[in-house]
C-alpha cells in the first residue's frame, strides 16, 4: 500500500509539474484566454500607489509602480518592450525589470536587457523634458510574465498624474492606492465610469488614511474611427491634494478655481517687466496708420503668426511659465506661452486695452475648470481681447487661423482668463457651419460619356485654415496632388488640367481656387438615353456609424456646403424627369436639395450642413438616419434623352 501511495504521489507530483506554467492565482491560460477571447497578452496588474506624508512641514510625494502581463499566444512572444516615463518635476529614483518563466516547477527570473532612454517626444518643433525608459524582455513564451517596478517623487503637489484603469491591452486588475497622513486631505474625481465599475475602499488609522479604487476585468480600449481622445473614453481618476497642516497653519492646496488660479498667476507675476525698445518700436509701427483696437490688434495677431514660429516646449517649470516677451521677439520662436506673452506686451506697447493671458483646455481634454478644478483641466495658453462685448480668442500656435474665431481644438472649452488680480472663467463659442463655409459651383458640358467642366471652390472660416495647415508649402506636384484632392469629382477617371490660387496670403479672405477638369466615363449611355448623378461629392457618404459603436463620434469642425452645379445639355437632348426637390432640418443636421431645368441649362443646388461637435451615442441613431435618407438622394440619377 505504501508503494501505491508513493507511485501516486510521484504522478502527481509529475503531472502538477506539467500544469504548473497554465496556473495563475487559481485560473489558468486556458480561462484567461476565455475571459479575454483574441488577445495575445493580459496586463494582470497594474498598481500605482500614492505614499502623501509631511516632510519639514511640507507635503512629499512618493509614487510606487508595478506592472505585470502574461503572454496568451504566440503572436505576444513579439511585444517585447515596455517603457513608463520621468522628468525633471517627477524624477525617478529606482527600477527593476525582469521576465517570469517556469523552470522545472519553479519560477525563475530573467533579467532585462539593459534599458535605453529617450525623450518621450522626439520630433523638429518639440523639445520635452519627459524621458522615457524603454525596457526589453528575455526569453518570453507563452505563459511566461513581463513584470517591472519603478518608484518615483513628485516635487510639486499640484502635478500629479490621472490614473487610467484601462488599456490598449485587457487589464485583470487595475489599482490606485492613496496612504496619506491624517494631517493630508485628498480630493479626486472619477471619469468615464457610468456603473460604477471602479470600488474605493477606505480605512482610516490613527495617523494614515489609505484609499484604495480597483477595477477588474478590464477589457482593452477599442479603437474607433472619429472617436475624441483617450481621456473621453477611458475609466481614470484625477486625485490632488486639498490641503495639509503645516505646524498650527492649515495650507490650501486646490479643491476650487480660486486656488488654481493662485497657482497658475505665480507663473506670470514676474514676466515682462522691462520693457523692451525694438518690440515697442515693431508693435507702434504695424499699428500706427490703424484707428481701431479691433485692427492694431489683428495687426499684432497677424505680425506674430508669421514672424514667431511655433515650437513646444516641455522642460520643467518652463512648461507652465511664460518667457518674456523680449526673449520670445529676438529668439523669433516660443510655445503657445511665448506666443501670449509677446501678443500681450505688444498690445500694451500699442495701448490696446483688455488683452489678456488665458489658460484652457484643448478638446482631447473633456473636463471643466468647474468639475476639476486642477492643472488636469488644461494643457494650452492662449491670449484673449475683449471688443464690443465679445470676447475675442487669439491663438497664434495656428498660423492659418482667421482673426476673431477660435482655433479648432479649442472650440466649446472653458478658458479661466487673468484680468488683474483675478479671473473670469468662460466659455468658448463654437464655430458655426456657416462661418466655416464650403462654397462650390460648376459649370459642365457633356462630349457623350465625357463631362468638361470648370468649377471655384471657395473655403471659409476653420474650412479655410485647416486645408491651408495640411497644404502648407507645398511646391509643384506636391501641391496639384493636395489641390486635386480639394475639387475631385466622380471617379479616378477624373483629371485636373488647371488651377489657381486666390488670397492665399490674406486670412481675412476665404481661400479659393479655380479649376477646369475633365471627367471620363462618368456618364452611363444606354441606347438613347444617359445617365449620371448631379452629385460629384457626397459630404458624410462615409460617417455611417456602425450599430456596435461605442464611443462618441467627434468631428473637427461644423461646416456648411453650399454646392451648386450648372450642366449645358447637348444640342437635341432633354431631360426625361426630374428628382424632386428634398430638405430636412433635425438637431444634427441640415439640407435641402433643388433641382432646375431653366432653357437648356440643368441645375442643382445642395446645401448641406452638420450641427453637433461631439455626437452621443443617444444620436446615432437620429444620424444613420440622416445618412440613409443622404444615400438614397445622392444615388437620384438624371435620365436624358436624345
Amino acid at each position: 500500500m505504501q508503494n501505491i501511495f508513493m507511485s501516486l504521489m510521484y504522478f502527481i507530483f509529475l503531472f502538477w509539474l506539467t500544469i504548473w506554467p497554465w496556473m495563475l492565482d487559481g485560473q489558468n491560460i486556458a480561462d484567461f484566454k476565455a475571459k479575454y477571447p483574441g488577445q495575445n497578452e493580459l496586463i494582470l496588474k497594474d498598481k500605482q500607489t500614492y505614499r502623501f506624508s509631511l516632510y519639514k512641514e511640507k507635503p512629499k510625494i512618493i509614487s510606487d509602480n508595478y506592472f505585470e502581463s502574461l503572454i496568451l499566444s504566440e503572436a505576444g512572444i513579439q511585444n517585447t518592450s515596455e517603457s513608463f516615463s520621468f522628468s525633471e518635476l517627477v524624477p525617478l529614483k529606482s527600477f527593476d525589470a525582469y521576465t517570469i518563466v517556469n523552470a522545472k516547477g519553479k519560477e525563475k527570473k530573467i533579467p532585462i536587457n539593459p534599458p535605453t532612454e529617450k525623450s518621450a517626444e522626439s520630433n523638429s518643433v518639440f523639445y520635452s523634458d519627459v524621458k522615457e525608459k524603454k525596457l526589453t524582455f528575455n526569453n518570453l513564451e507563452i505563459g511566461s510574465k513581463k513584470v517591472y517596478v519603478y518608484q518615483s517623487e513628485f516635487l510639486d503637489p499640484y502635478l500629479l498624474h490621472r490614473f487610467m484603469f484601462a488599456n490598449n491591452l485587457p487589464v485583470h486588475e487595475a489599482e490606485l492606492e492613496v496612504i496619506a497622513d491624517n494631517d493630508i486631505k485628498i480630493g479626486y474625481k472619477i471619469f468615464n465610469d457610468p456603473n460604477n465599475e471602479i470600488k474605493l475602499t477606505l480605512s482610516e488609522g490613527k495617523s494614515k488614511t489609505t484609499y484604495n479604487w480597483k477595477r477588474v476585468e478590464n477589457k482593452p480600449i477599442k479603437y474607433e474611427q472619429n472617436q475624441p481622445g483617450y481621456l473621453h473614453i477611458a475609466p481614470h481618476i484625477v486625485v490632488y491634494i486639498k490641503q495639509y497642516k503645516s505646524g498650527k497653519n492649515t495650507i490650501n492646496v486646490l479643491g476650487d478655481t480660486d486656488l488654481l488660479y493662485k497657482y497658475y498667476k505665480a507663473f506670470t507675476e514676474s514676466i515682462n517687466k522691462t520693457e523692451d525698445p525694438e518690440l515697442k518700436e515693431i508693435a507702434l509701427d504695424i499699428t500706427k496708420s490703424m484707428a481701431s483696437d479691433e485692427d492694431k490688434i489683428k495687426a499684432i495677431f497677424y505680425w506674430v503668426k508669421d514672424n514667431i514660429k511655433y515650437v513646444a516646449f516641455e522642460n520643467g517649470y518652463e512648461g507652465f511659465i511664460p518667457r518674456d516677451a523680449k526673449l520670445v521677439n529676438a529668439r523669433r520662436f516660443g510655445d503657445c506661452k511665448d506666443m501670449s506673452s509677446i501678443i500681450t506686451t505688444m498690445a500694451k506697447y500699442a495701448k490696446i486695452p483688455n488683452v489678456n493671458l488665458c489658460w484652457i483646455g484643448t478638446r482631447r481634454i473633456p473636463y471643466s475648470y468647474h468639475e476639476i478644478a486642477t492643472p488636469a483641466v488644461d494643457d494650452h495658453m492662449i491670449a484673449t481681447i475683449d471688443l464690443q462685448g465679445k470676447v475675442v480668442f487669439l491663438d497664434a500656435t495656428d498660423k492659418e487661423a482667421v482673426f476673431g474665431l477660435p482655433t479648432g481644438f479649442i472650440q466649446g472649452k472653458d478658458a479661466m482668463i487673468q484680468r488683474g488680480d483675478g479671473f473670469e472663467i468662460v466659455k468658448v463659442p463654437v464655430v458655426t457651419p456657416l462661418e466655416n463655409l464650403r462654397k462650390e459651383s460648376i459649370k459642365l458640358t457633356l462630349d457623350k460619356t465625357t463631362i468638361k467642366g470648370e468649377g471655384n471652390i471657395s473655403l471659409y472660416g476653420i474650412n479655410r485654415s485647416d486645408f491651408l495647415n495640411n497644404i502648407g508649402d507645398a511646391a509643384k506636384n506636391n501641391r496639384l496632388e493636395i489641390i486635386k484632392s480639394l475639387v475631385i469629382k466622380g471617379n479616378n477617371k477624373f483629371l485636373l488640367k488647371e488651377y489657381k490660387e486666390k488670397n492665399v496670403e490674406d486670412r481675412d479672405l476665404p481661400y479659393i481656387v479655380d479649376y477646369q477638369f475633365t471627367l471620363e466615363n462618368y456618364v452611363v449611355s444606354a441606347a438613347n438615353e444617359y445617365y449620371l448623378s448631379m452629385f460629384f461629392n457626397k459630404p458624410f457618404e462615409q460617417n455611417t456609424i456602425k450599430k456596435d459603436r461605442e464611443a462618441k463620434y467627434e468631428f473637427d469642425f461644423l461646416y456648411q456646403k453650399d454646392f451648386s452645379v450648372s450642366l449645358v445639355l447637348p444640342i437635341g437632348m432633354k431631360v426625361k424627369k426630374l428628382p424632386e426637390d428634398i430638405s430636412a432640418d433635425n438637431a444634427l443636421m441640415a439640407y435641402n436639395v433643388q433641382y432646375r431645368l431653366e432653357d437648356n441649362l440643368l441645375k442643382l443646388n445642395f446645401i448641406i450642413e452638420n450641427k453637433k461637435l461631439l455626437l452621443e451615442p443617444s444620436d446615432f441613431e437620429l444620424w444613420n438616419t440622416n445618412m440613409q435618407n443622404l444615400k438614397s438622394i445622392y444615388n437620384e440619377n438624371i435620365v436624358l434623352t436624345e
